[in-house]
């Protein structure tokens, strides 16, 4: 008679339950070697958890938008000083004749350069917010949901402003009910809110607080909407499925035939793209985040693997005490395949308790690693593709762990075990040392990948700028303050925490306005250069630090329209010899401005911190200008400097809220990228070298173990401590030192070919490998010098008596 589905269901669950006793009695009985086991895996789970947290945000960037496949952005290349260089700013034209004349094109829309950034002020509420002038068929491309108003009506009128939740909440206190509602803008025009749509979200590459009508960006300017004009983003949606290549193709044609861009090409960039892969060497793509996200989902990888590597050598380690198990075991009928099942079942079992402990040391650490990467993680444990990877995470490491233990384990021989003899474990030590290399040539491998990183970052914000960044404060002003500057100016210096300060238009650091048209005599005709141009007033110079190689500065507070100052970059391509007193040119219609340089200019950073100077024009024209930079007394503490400095700003533009910047905060933002990957490697180096000091210490304590009898033997003879402290760390120093051998030459492999991105670069010299080299050795003492010195003063009688 078959028995029954409940006769089994017993049976099942009295296996289980037997299994799971005696799978927990072992881990109780080596209690030491358990624990160890699962804070390591779990410190590796909590990494690799944390590197995929943040990998799943990065990847998820304009998911939000449905047609991503099919949404691209036209960026433009240009050939200038014998390099390709790619430029988000396109001409006006280029997206109406795409829809017109190149199949596959469906729609496109066009939108100023990043956020435009105005001040409204409703009922007395003045508030700074960045937007997009845009056409309307950017509601539709970037699917812009309307909770109040519709697209086909938002831009009826000319001045008209489509807000999101955010900033309704901003302008006027409530995230509805605000269509028809008017609002000052700038303090000279009165908008009407026509639209209230959803806000986008964070993990978004298009960002806005506000869009208005593009015709309001080119009112009375329609240069704008020129050929020779390139000032506004393109964007364009394809039919699935479309042969990007072919449209590359004709757009190409199309912008080759136009006289202002007879030399350029485009390059199409998927929406999937904006945020990974925008980066560009030569005209082609190089990079960009999606290298960090690789080389960190590696480092997850790596670590865990370093604490799979802890797991196997504490579990082979610890053979011995399990031999006579083993023997009995086998000699009851236990096959090889039953003890490979069972030991893998309970390296599951502590890679489970390891991935709980591992919940809850990530719900501890999450808010301070949301705060190192700048992002909202959530572990949301409910989401299945979270619990998928923490299943998936589990079970790897269980049967990745317990594998070569369980083989190890199950080949013992029972008639040895069972007879007291010493099972030979050569092969099982040379493995476990091998092991340990490697997890040192790792951890060792992220301790100088660290170290040059940070090299890197300090070597670049160290070099010589050509001006200074500290105490550099720039403040957004109206026109009203430039009329008004010398009487602010004077102002500023009363209070006596301004030493110096001038108008600008742009600031220092980054690109400015620039032009491929400016020419001068014996300019050769296949030369295509960018020239940035700067707007400022007298005193630019000295206050931001840079320095006037020759000629005389600016003096003026009133425009200068024919005399400018170039930089030595500029001065190279004009020729040889001083640039003082020689003329620049630039078309206007048809006539040619001509300007007379009267300065030269020490070459300054800007842009791209790791490259080249590019040419710079400077323009004595101050009523261009929208800044002021001042230089504050360092002797005066910023919050006190800034009371007296908006005091003043008050005064003479009551109508605007006091809004500045300070020029090192700006600076250190450049290394965005570069500080985070200095940042995580950090962490993550640390964590590797913890993972593998827990399995060291447990091996340490396996070998004093194991040679209890020979140290009180030593001891009896007349050893010292240090004599038997030296004797048990000599194996894992040598250790070390082989995995130095190993690690040095990898490391510094991997980190030439990573600096090779960067036109300016440091060294790698051998200090970096000294001090890995020193720390790693230090590390590796500490670690084992407990285990050391408790054997080395352990009684001696007793540790002879130990069998």
């Amino acid at each position: 008679m078959a028995p029954s589905w409940s006769q089994v269901d017993k049976v099942y669950q009295f296996m289980i339950t037997n299994y799971l006793k005696t799978a927990l009695r072992n881990l109780k009985k080596n209690k030491t070697y358990s624990f160890l086991n699962i804070f390591g895996l779990s410190i590796g789970i909590v990494c690799t958890s944390l590197i995929l947290l943040w990998v799943e945000s990065e990847m998820s960037y304009n998911n939000y938008f449905k047609e991503k496949d099919n949404t691209h952005l036209i960026k433009f290349n240009w050939s200038l000083n014998n390099q390709i260089r790619t430029y988000t700013s396109t001409p006006g034209p280029l997206g109406p004749t795409a829809m017109a004349e190149v199949p596959g094109v469906t729609s496109f829309c066009r939108s100023t350069e990043g956020l435009s950034t105005s001040l409204f002020n409703y009922q007395n509420n003045p508030v700074y917010s960045g937007g997009r002038y845009v056409d309307t068929s950017f509601f539709r491309m970037f699917e812009c949901h309307f909770l109040e108003g519709s697209p086909t009506t938002a831009f009826s009128n000319p001045h008209s402003l489509v807000i999101t939740q955010r900033t309704a909440e901003k302008f006027f206190k409530t995230p509805n009910d605000v269509v028809g509602k008017t609002i000052m803008v700038d303090n000279r025009t009165v908008y009407t809110i026509t639209g209230l749509v959803k806000d986008i979200p964070d993990n978004s590459s298009v960002r806005f607080g506000w869009l208005a009508p593009l015709s309001l960006a080119y009112e009375g300017n329609d240069r704008l909407l020129k050929w020779d004009n390139f000032s506004l983003e393109t964007y364009i949606q394809t039919i699935p499925g479309a042969d990007l290549g072919q449209i590359k193709t004709k757009l190409d044609k199309i912008v080759k035939a136009q006289p202002a861009t007879p030399g350029n090409s485009v390059v199409i960039l998927n929406m999937k793209d904006w945020r990974l892969r925008n980066s560009f060497k030569d005209g082609m793509q190089s990079g960009g985040r999606i290298v960090y996200i690789r080389l960190f989902i590696i480092i997850a990888g790596v670590i865990l693997l370093i604490a799979c590597i802890n797991f196997m050598n504490l579990a082979t380690a610890n053979s011995e005490q399990r031999a006579k198990e083993i023997g009995v075991r086998k000699a009851l009928g236990a096959g090889k395949n039953t003890l490979i099942k069972q030991f893998i079942g309970e390296s599951v079992l502590q890679a489970f308790l390891s991935t709980v402990l591992a919940i809850i040391i990530l719900a501890s650490v999450l808010p301070a690693f949301n705060a190192v990467v700048g992002k909202t993680l959530t572990l949301n444990l409910l989401e299945p593709s979270h619990l998928i990877a923490l299943v998936s995470l589990t079970l790897f490491c269980g049967i990745i762990a317990g594998s070569y233990p369980a083989l190890y384990l199950s080949n013992f021989n029972p008639v040895i075990i069972l007879k007291g003899l010493r099972i030979k474990s050569g092969g099982a030590t040379f493995v476990r040392r091998g092991l340990v290399i490697s997890q040192f040539s790792i951890s060792i491998t992220l301790i100088i990948a660290t170290l040059i990183i940070y090299q890197q970052i300090q070597h670049v914000k160290s070099r010589d700028l050509g001006f200074k960044v500290d105490h550099l404060l720039s403040i957004d002003i109206t026109n009203d303050v430039v009329k008004n500057f010398p009487a602010v100016r004077e102002d500023l210096y009363n209070t006596g925490v301004i030493d110096k300060a001038a108008l600008a238009d742009h600031n220092p650091l980054y690109d400015g306005n620039s032009t491929d048209e400016v020419e001068w005599e014996g300019k050769p005709a296949n030369l295509k250069t960018i020239t940035s141009m700067r707007f400022i007033g007298p005193g630019f110079l000295t206050t931001t630090g840079m320095t006037l190689l020759e000629g005389k500065d600016f003096t003026r507070d009133a425009d200068d329209s024919t005399n400018v100052m170039v930089n030595e970059a500029m001065a190279k391509l004009i020729g040889p010899g001083s640039p003082v007193g020689k003329s620049l040119y630039m078309p206007a219609g048809n006539q040619k401005i001509t300007f007379h340089i009267v300065g030269l200019v020490k070459d300054y950073v800007y842009g791209d911190m790791f490259g080249k100077p590019d040419p710079v024009m400077f323009l004595g024209i101050p009523s261009g200008t929208n800044t002021i930079y001042a230089r504050m007394n360092s002797k005066v503490a910023p919050e006190q400097a800034l009371e007296k400095i908006g005091a003043i700003m008050r005064k003479y533009n009551p109508a605007y809220p006091f809004s500045y910047e300070f020029t090192d905060q700006q600076f250190d933002d450049m290394f965005q990228n570069e500080m985070l990957m200095q940042k995580l490697s950090r962490i993550f180096a640390s964590i590797a070298i913890i993972i593998s000091c827990l399995g060291l210490f447990g091996l340490s304590a396996y070998t004093a173990e194991r040679r209890t009898k020979e140290i009180g033997i030593r001891k009896v003879l007349g050893a010292s401590t240090i004599n038997i402290a030296r004797l048990l760390s000599f194996d894992f120093l040598k250790l070390v030192g082989i995995a130095m051998l190993i690690s040095f030459p990898f490391a510094w492999w991997m980190m030439h070919h990573w600096l090779q991105q960067y036109q300016y670069r440091v060294n790698i010299g051998p200090a970096v490998f000294l001090f890995a080299g020193v720390a790693a050795t230090g590390i590796t003492i500490l670690t084992i010098s407990y285990q050391s010195i408790k054997a080395s003063i352990a009684n001696p009688v007793k540790s002879i008596k130990t069998e």
